[in-house]
């Protein structure tokens, strides 16, 4: 990703990147100085530094980590981390802790409030929450950024769609190897926006904190660089819009088939924020127009009352309407191109969803909320 030379140019300084996941550890040599404590919501802050099994901490280094000690560093080292935990399986507590850890749709709503630009969900289900998906469109309300890993499941039968990264408003990224071939476990789907890197990162693998381990692999991580690229091309322009910086990502990302044909496996390519830097007259586009309308069921901005003054905000009214409208996503033209690169549904009916950390270490929690129908359709192949 050439990062030493975008370095140059940006290093994600003065955006804030809300780590929704299993805490972030701020005394790693990596992290020292760049997780923003006093800056979690009360609500959420239960325990947030506290990581139970590594995986928030290395999403944490991965997008902004500084190298130091040497630990790892990461896409954009001038950011700042918001950490806030919430509760998988993984976490082994009594009732009281478990009580006061909250859980991704009341993290969500709370990162929204903070002023973190960019919200990274490294986590997914298998079935959408009706709570989840309020939340999701509070936040995208707010003008936040929601990027999400789109699942590991790519090598079991069926391949199943992952949450929140299908909701309307949310980037769900795949993860590539270091050819840029999609990684076999990827999952794949109309949800799939864009690629990043994903695999053979080390990190943390458990809560002593003693030593990385190696290849670390899943779409958590791709997640994580997609997160770090977007705050490098914010700090660069920061008086851009949630679309601007959404359709520069879009726009330079790498592919080799057709734009208005986005692959079921990449997406519209892979991550290039280089791109964008390296040239400083780069056009974002307009500011209140979302370069996802087609994938979104419509725009969220030109359904809201916003002014030029609050063009990141709309209304969540505006964005449950600009939902319930989610139309096709794309088609299968891109696939013929993406399969080239490849290594190789639906909605659930009960009451709860079942979350995952989607990294090396998977973690489960059942959570409260009501079933909703698919929003983002599809692909087809």
């Amino acid at each position: 990703m050439q990062a030493e030379q975008m370095w140059k140019v940006s290093t994600g300084k003065g955006v804030k990147v809300a780590v929704i996941d299993s805490g972030v550890n701020a005394q790693t040599p990596s992290l020292k100085g760049q997780v923003l404590t006093d800056e979690v919501p009360e609500a959420v802050g239960y325990r947030a530094t506290d990581d139970y099994g590594g995986h928030g901490t290395t999403m944490a280094e991965l997008i902004a980590g500084t190298g130091a000690g040497g630990g790892l560093k990461g896409l954009a080292p001038g950011a700042k981390i918001i950490p806030i935990r919430v509760k998988f399986e993984q976490l082994k507590a009594g009732a009281d802790e478990l009580k006061k850890t909250p859980d991704p749709t009341e993290a969500i709503r709370a990162a929204a409030d903070t002023d973190a630009k960019i919200i990274n969900m490294s986590f997914g289900a298998v079935g959408p929450s009706s709570k989840e998906k309020a939340a999701i469109e509070y936040a995208a309300s707010k003008g936040k950024l929601l990027i999400a890993a789109v699942g590991n499941d790519g090598l079991k039968a069926g391949d199943t769609i992952g949450y929140p990264a299908a909701f309307p408003y949310v980037i769900g990224v795949a993860s590539t190897d270091s050819s840029g071939t999609v990684s076999k476990f990827s999952s794949s789907g109309g949800y799939v926006d864009l690629s990043a890197p994903g695999q053979n990162f080390p990190g943390w693998c458990d809560a002593t904190f003693r030593s990385y381990c190696d290849n670390v692999n899943g779409t958590s991580s791709a997640a994580a660089i997609a997160s770090g690229s977007a705050a490098l091309i914010w700090s660069a322009h920061p008086d851009w819009t949630v679309n601007q910086v959404t359709r520069a990502l879009v726009d330079t990302a790498g592919r080799d088939w057709p734009k208005n044909k986005p692959s079921t496996y990449l997406g519209y390519g892979a991550v290039r924020p280089r791109v964008v830097l390296a040239n400083a007259h780069y056009d974002a586009g307009p500011a209140h127009v979302d370069p996802l309308a087609k994938e979104n069921g419509g725009d969220l901005l030109a359904k809201s009352n916003s002014s030029p003054a609050s063009s990141s905000a709309v209304s969540p009214t505006a964005s449950a309407s600009a939902a319930s409208q989610a139309g096709e996503k794309g088609s299968a033209g891109g696939d013929a191109a993406s399969a080239s690169n490849a290594a190789a549904s639906s909605s659930s009916d009960g009451g709860s969803t079942t979350w995952i950390v989607l990294g090396a270490v998977a973690a489960l929690v059942v959570i409260g909320g009501g079933a909703v129908a698919v929003t983002r359709a599809r692909r087809a192949g």
